[in-house]
């Protein structure tokens, strides 16, 4: 009788043993999702830091580009114009100043002076496909951190979870609300 008791507590103890390595495993199973959820969290943040920098840095050099190169092409167009001009209305056409116009044309298509927008409206569109693909990416990595966020307060509010939350201290944390003066559209003066 006395050895049965004694095997009795020792199965206790076993059974006891074994019940706290599991809660335990499972503490640090859990403690490790929170972790992991919290990581993407700031991974997905950070993805959205870098489409704003991107978007608040770039955008303004791109617009200045563009401003650039049409600077250039009005001026190079203009050039030939008044060249042109200056050359039909000579009364003896200088044949050094003919030459000189042969070779502005060759550096512009013919068409460019008819439609001087040509070139320039090239580099329009690239603007206009550049801030479209910046504000999709943005858009897409608002998506996956609000994503990364439901996720995460979803697994710190069910059960049992929450209790460990609270236990190590997980609190809930907030959608993604842009700030004020980045809500509006990039005013883009050209």
């Amino acid at each position: 009788m006395e050895n049965e008791l004694i095997e009795n507590a020792n199965m206790t103890e076993v059974l006891f043993m074994g019940i706290l390595i599991v809660i335990g495993i499972y503490l640090i199973a859990e403690f490790n999702t929170f972790i992991r959820l919290r990581n993407k969290i700031r991974q997905s943040k950070s993805s959205i830091e870098v489409y704003l920098n991107q978007r608040f840095d770039l955008i303004p050099n791109l617009v200045e580009c563009v401003k650039a190169y049409t600077n250039y092409e009005e001026k190079v167009l203009t050039n030939i114009v008044q060249m042109r001009t200056d050359y039909a209305n000579q009364e003896k056409k200088d044949l050094d100043k003919g030459a000189e116009l042969n070779l502005e044309f060759n550096k512009v298509l013919v068409t460019a002076e008819s439609n001087p927008d040509l070139k320039a409206n090239e580099q329009f569109l690239n603007l206009q496909k550049s801030l479209e693909k910046m504000e999709s990416q943005l858009q897409a990595a608002r998506r996956i951190y609000n994503g990364d966020i439901t996720l995460y307060n979803t697994t710190i509010s069910t059960f049992p979870n929450n209790l460990f939350a609270k236990i190590f201290r997980f609190k809930e944390e907030s959608l993604f609300e842009i700030e004020e003066y980045k809500k509006g559209k990039i005013n883009i003066d050209l």
